[in-house]
């Protein structure tokens, strides 16, 4: 099984997270949810699979690019 890192593509706060870790995903689900500008923007998984690790906390600032999940991908 692949591993795959979910990044943010924005600047912005962990406004919520959706799913814990250990949780089986299904791909485009939403994982969490980014908030910047005041506009929350949905950041969904590319491909089915468990969350192996949470890098970030509701509330956390992150950067562009900057990693948020590990997926062990199906």
């Amino acid at each position: 099984m692949a591993i795959e890192t979910l990044k943010s593509e924005i600047t912005g706060t962990v406004w919520k997270i959706l799913f814990e870790e250990g949780a089986v995903i299904e791909a485009e689900a939403e994982l969490m949810i980014l908030e910047s500008m005041k506009m929350e923007i949905p950041v969904e998984a590319e491909y089915k699979g468990r969350i192996q690790k949470i890098l970030v906390a509701e509330g956390d600032p992150v950067e562009e690019d900057q990693d948020l999940a590990v997926i062990e991908v199906d």
